[in-house]
């Protein structure tokens, strides 16, 4: 074999190369070997240790149920109104056809009862009728009177005819008495005789008869004669004719029913009066808050509780006591934000008063829904 084949000479570069230090074969593997082991066996007593110095793990948290309502906790819905609740002015009984002329008042105004709110556009036509019922009452009256003065004329004359009646019978009875003294000297003739007794019996006959027509007028008084009777009749006819005519003008004006805060104006100027009224008014000076509570709950509730109402509308809740309880049950009229809420409830109204300072905050949220919370367990105040 020749030097170029032998593996063993190094190659000839023109660089001496310093000698490799390798370990000996066989010795290198095993010594590396070895020292994986070691590790090996140091991170398993490692772990080992480690995994028993740590705690337990910990056992999963389960969070407590939220404790239930107490057995006197009374909760529910309610809505905020006027003491009285809202009154709702509508137009006057009888007014037709008309239409809203004028609105009187705006919203906030304090007015006090029968103060006019609005106007229709009947007065016209109801003062017409007004004059025209004070003119026949000046017919009427007119008509008593010459009624009155017939009456009285016609007395004087019956008074009369029997004054010249009875002087006419007085006259032929002294005539009859002339002729018989006559007659009996035989001066004046059997047919002269005859005709002076007819005579002073006619006259006697005529007395009568102006007797009997004079008691027409004098068996009772003036005032209670036929006639006048039918004319003072008539006359109250025509007074009670304007008086109706004065109370349909009050038709034509809407006045207010109470005193209190117009809260709401419905009808416009020119419209037919609204079904539903043509304002609302409240006593907003004492705020209430009408409570709808579920039937099996009430028997917590008594007057005079303290009662909390709740709302976003304020920033705090709104204090009161409860001033009274229904009588009756009926159905849940306010319906909770919630939709799994029970909307067919049976409910009793509670009526709540609010406090003076609460009252002041309410005063301009009427018909806000509200969350009432009566405080039962707490000691009654009178």
């Amino acid at each position: 074999m020749t030097e170029d084949n032998d593996p063993r000479l190094p190659l000839d570069t023109g660089v001496s190369a310093a000698p490799l230090d390798l370990p000996p074969p066989g010795m290198g593997r095993g010594r590396w070997l070895g020292m994986l082991a070691l590790v090996a066996l140091a991170a398993g007593a490692g772990f080992f240790v480690a995994a028993r110095r740590a705690p337990p793990p910990a056992a999963p948290v389960v969070a407590a149920p939220e404790a239930p309502f107490a057995a006197e906790d009374v909760v529910g819905m309610a809505r905020l109104m006027p003491k009285g609740d809202v009154a709702v002015v509508a137009a006057p009984y009888g007014s037709g056809d008309a239409r809203v002329a004028e609105i009187l008042v705006a919203e906030g105004a304090r007015v006090d009862k029968g103060t006019p709110v609005a106007r229709l556009d009947n007065e016209a036509a109801l003062q017409s009728a007004i004059l025209a019922a004070k003119a026949d009452l000046a017919v009427r009256e007119a008509a008593l009177v010459q009624v009155k003065a017939a009456v009285q004329a016609s007395r004087d004359e019956a008074q009369a005819a029997l004054d010249q009646a009875r002087s006419a019978a007085t006259e032929a009875a002294a005539s009859l008495t002339r002729t018989e003294a006559l007659h009996a000297r035989g001066v004046a003739t059997t047919a002269t005789l005859d005709a002076v007794r007819a005579t002073a019996e006619e006259t006697r006959l005529a007395v009568i008869r102006a007797e009997a027509t004079l008691a027409r007028y004098t068996a009772v008084a003036l005032e209670a004669q036929p006639d006048v009777t039918v004319a003072e009749r008539n006359l109250a006819a025509a007074r009670a004719s304007l008086a109706r005519a004065e109370l349909d003008l009050e038709r034509a004006l809407v006045v207010a029913p109470i005193t209190g805060t117009v809260l709401d104006v419905i009808a416009t100027p020119g419209g037919k009066p609204p079904s539903d009224g043509i304002l609302t008014m409240g006593d907003v000076g004492q705020m209430m808050a009408e409570a709808e509570i579920w039937q099996d709950r009430i028997g917590f509730v008594k007057p005079g509780q303290r009662v909390s109402l709740l709302s976003r509308a304020f920033p705090a809740p709104l204090s009161g006591r409860v001033e009274s309880i229904g009588l009756t049950v009926g159905r849940q009229g306010l319906i909770s934000e919630d939709s799994a809420a029970n909307t067919d409830a049976r409910v009793v109204k509670v009526l709540i008063a609010l406090d003076p300072e609460a009252s002041k905050q309410a005063a301009g949220l009427t018909d806000l829904e509200v969350i009432a919370h009566i405080d039962t367990a707490a000691k009654v105040t009178p």
